[in-house]
């Protein structure tokens, strides 16, 4: 960073390799930028494309550098999450971890909400933070057993889908096949091997699953399964409970 400006060029900044997670760093703490950016450095399926201190300038470099995961610092956010929808918009495949010094309920629960796929702590060890990214990379939800909680408790308090009752919607049984291997933690490429089809289909599929539940992704729909019991009717009666990767204490 010179004179508050962006800069990618003369840090260091990794060009990535071919099928290497592209990452952007956005923190306002110029020891923290160099501490996560020799993390990855020695991690060959890691590669650090951008880093910024701010979110106009983090937005600027969303828009010159493809990436796969956004490391953000929550401060950056200034109490609010107004940002991450701009920044979905913006980079829909861009995936959000959010670096917190501490959380709370309500904020953690927005956050995943808005569309963050991980919430860590600014202390997280180098070998869990490339754990978590490479997961989060992947497609899955990084959570810990308290947001877990929180998270249920807000689906489970609000007046929405999740706590009036109303009439099932129907689902037709491949319909209830991807339902079944969401739960069970399965990627899409998994999904397709096991059903005979492409994963272009099951994501037609999944947003067609997530327009009837009224959900808008994977975590919203493990919720959904979990409060209404949908997993044992898509995997019957001893269906598998809804897994989701948690990171070990």
């Amino acid at each position: 960073m010179v004179d508050g400006k962006e800069n990618t060029e003369n840090l260091n900044v990794q060009s990535p390799e071919k099928d290497a997670i592209r990452i952007i760093l956005a923190d306002s703490q110029a020891i923290y930028r160099v501490g996560m950016r020799k993390v990855f450095a020695l991690e060959d399926d890691l590669r650090v494309v951008a880093q910024v201190d701010s979110i106009a300038h983090l937005l600027s470099s969303i828009e010159k550098h493809p990436a796969d995961v956004l490391l953000l610092e929550g401060s950056l956010l200034a109490g609010t999450t107004n940002a991450i929808p701009e920044i979905v918009k913006m980079a829909p495949e861009l995936k959000i971890i959010v670096q917190t010094a501490a959380t709370d309920e309500a904020h953690t629960v927005e956050l995943y909400r808005r569309g963050v796929r991980g919430i860590i702590p600014r202390s997280i060890s180098p070998d869990l933070l490339v754990r978590c990214v490479r997961k989060i990379a992947a497609g899955e939800t990084w959570i810990d057993n308290q947001s877990v909680n929180w998270v249920i408790e807000a689906y489970r308090s609000q007046a929405s889908a999740l706590t009036n009752p109303r009439s099932q919607p129907r689902l037709s049984q491949k319909e209830l096949a991807i339902i079944s291997c969401i739960t069970q933690g399965k990627r899409n490429k998994e999904i397709a091997y096991q059903l005979g089809t492409t994963e272009q289909v099951v994501k037609n599929y999944l947003r067609k699953i997530y327009d009837k539940l009224g959900v808008s992704d994977r975590l919203e729909l493990a919720l959904y399964c979990l409060h209404h019991q949908l997993h044992k009717r898509a995997g019957g009666e001893d269906g598998q409970p809804i897994e989701m990767p948690i990171p070990p204490k």
